[in-house]
């Protein structure tokens, strides 16, 4: 079976930083573009970056462009969060997803998401 299984959340004081993993399995990402969403208490989803070879990096939040990178790393087949100088606002359940070939794909898999909590 198909699925992307998110890693690596936890509780961070403010200013910190965590690396999130998303690992596929029963896929590969070649030809899927890998994008990460969160969903903040009492918020809509709504997605932070997302990237491919074809589109680069797009960030959808402008408040992570100088805080937070995405990679992949193909042979492991697995996309990293890297997030840096967490804020308050940062809490939320981050869920990992892969499109169809670009960022503005169908979303073909989601992940469970990991909960992320910034605290003072």
């Amino acid at each position: 079976e198909a699925q992307l299984v998110e890693s690596g959340g936890g509780l961070v004081q403010a200013g910190g930083s965590l690396r999130l993993s998303c690992a596929a399995s029963g896929f590969t990402f070649d030809g899927y573009a890998v994008g990460w969403f969160r969903r903040a208490p009492g918020k809509e989803r709504e997605g932070v970056l997302c990237t491919s070879d074809s589109d680069g990096t797009i960030y959808y939040v402008d408040s992570v462009k100088d805080r937070f990178t995405i990679s992949t790393h193909n042979a492991k087949n697995t996309a990293y969060l890297q997030m840096n100088n967490l804020k308050l606002e940062d809490t939320a359940v981050y869920y990992c997803a892969a499109f169809i070939e670009h960022c503005s794909g169908p979303v073909d898999y989601w992940g469970q998401g990991t909960q992320v909590t910034v605290s003072s």
